[in-house]
Formats: C-alpha cells, structure tokens, sequence
C-alpha cells in the first residue's frame, strides 16, 4: 500500500472534523470553535500536501506550503483555540495578535527563503536553513502545551467536582491525541521515518474527533439541512 493514503485519509478526517467545528461556531459563535476550525483546515491543508508529495513529488509551492502550515501552524492554532476557551477573552486577543504577528514573519521566511530540493527524497525539514527550523518549537511547544494541558485541566476539573462525566472523557481524548502527531514530530525530525508519522497523525485526529464527538453538548443542536435553510432542532 502507498503510504500517501494514509494522510489522504487524514485530510478527508481532518475536513469533515473542520466542518463540524465550523457549522458549531455558526451555531454558537464562540472564538474558541472559530480559531479550532481554522486550525482543523490548517490540518486539511497539510495532510493534503503531504498527499501530493507522495503521489506527484515534491515541488517548490508544496514543500513550503507543508512545512509553514504543517510544521509551524497546525498545532499553535489548535492551542490558541484552548486558549480562547481557557483564557479570558482581552488576553486571549493579546496572544492572538502576538501568534498571528509570529505567523507572518515565518510566512514571509519560508516563502522567500532559497530552497534547494534536489537531494530531498521525502518530506522533511532538511532542506530548510537552520534560522527557519529553529522557529517550530516556539509555534508547536506553544500550541502542543494550550491543547493538550487544557484538555487536561478541563478533565480535571470536571473529575474534582464530579459532573459532566462525558466532558471528561471527551477531554481525555482530546488530550491523548493531541500528543499523538507531537511525538509523530519529534519522531520524523530526528529519524525521519516518515510512515510512522503519517500513522501517529491520522490517529492523533481521528482521536480527537472522537473526543470532539464524545461530548454531548455537540449534538444539542443537530442544523438539519432543508430546502429553504437550515432548521435547528433540538437532540436529548
């Protein structure tokens, strides 16, 4: 089996997840489900290049587009999502503006910087100057932190005051999954190998996506599509 099935079928995942936070948000419109959407698309976005590298090669625009997007962006927004929820809101604003700033600068690099693919025989950071590699742990230690020691906090808390006993369990998973693609990281940044990658990312979304449906407040309102719109009805 070609390996780039396996994040093509994290990029279907990571679609239909983004979707479902999305249609939550135009529900609810909380900032938290609006930054974890665009983090979910984030995830899209780059588990579908790394599709392409695998089936078409690498070239140029996929290359970066994978390493800004997938490297650097996916895990800080799904963090700063966690962050919105957690933090109140005039904080939350502060370190947006920061990690958006910080978004653009490393935009700029590595879609400016000169790369040389030639010897690149699969994805990685190699063929990225060492000033740009250096950036990723700011971005993914930021993001792996929020998301997964605020799925944590918010496990404990539900435990401690013995309520909500599905919402513990959803952020459990949250939390167990998040971890998944941060060793899948470390892992192909120091071995390389990338298979084993591809498996931790597909499990660590599809983990989260569970967790993500798991909590019941999800289906407290199902939007049921009909001809002139979208008609809200209530599910116990």
């Amino acid at each position: 089996m070609n390996v780039a099935l396996i994040p093509l079928v994290s990029c279907l995942v990571s679609l239909a997840f983004s979707l479902a936070v999305l249609d939550q948000f135009l529900a609810r419109r909380k900032p938290y489900q609006l930054v974890w959407a665009i983090g979910l698309l984030m995830y899209f976005i780059s588990t579908g290049t790394e599709f392409w590298a695998g089936f078409w090669g690498i070239n140029q625009i996929i290359y970066r587009l994978w390493y800004l997007i997938g490297a650097i962006f996916v895990a800080a927004y799904l963090g700063m999502g966690t962050v919105y929820l957690l933090v109140p809101r005039r904080k939350a604003h502060i370190i947006m503006a920061i990690l958006l700033a910080a978004s653009l600068y490393a935009a700029i690099r590595v879609f400016t910087v000169s790369l040389d693919l030639s010897t690149l025989k699969s994805l990685s950071g190699a063929a990225m100057p060492m000033s740009i590699r250096l950036m990723t742990p700011f971005f993914n230690t930021f993001g792996t932190v929020a998301l997964v020691g605020g799925a944590i906090y918010s496990a404990l808390v539900f435990w401690r005051r013995r309520i909500l006993p599905h919402r513990m369990v959803s952020n459990i998973l949250i939390a167990a999954g998040a971890i998944l693609p941060a060793f899948g990281g470390i892992h192909i940044r120091f071995f390389g190998t990338l298979p084993l990658f591809f498996i931790f990312e597909l499990l660590g979304i599809i983990i989260i996506f569970i967790g993500f449906l798991r909590s019941r407040e999800v289906f407290g309102l199902y939007r049921v599509p009909l001809i002139h719109g979208f008609h809200r009805v209530p599910v116990d």
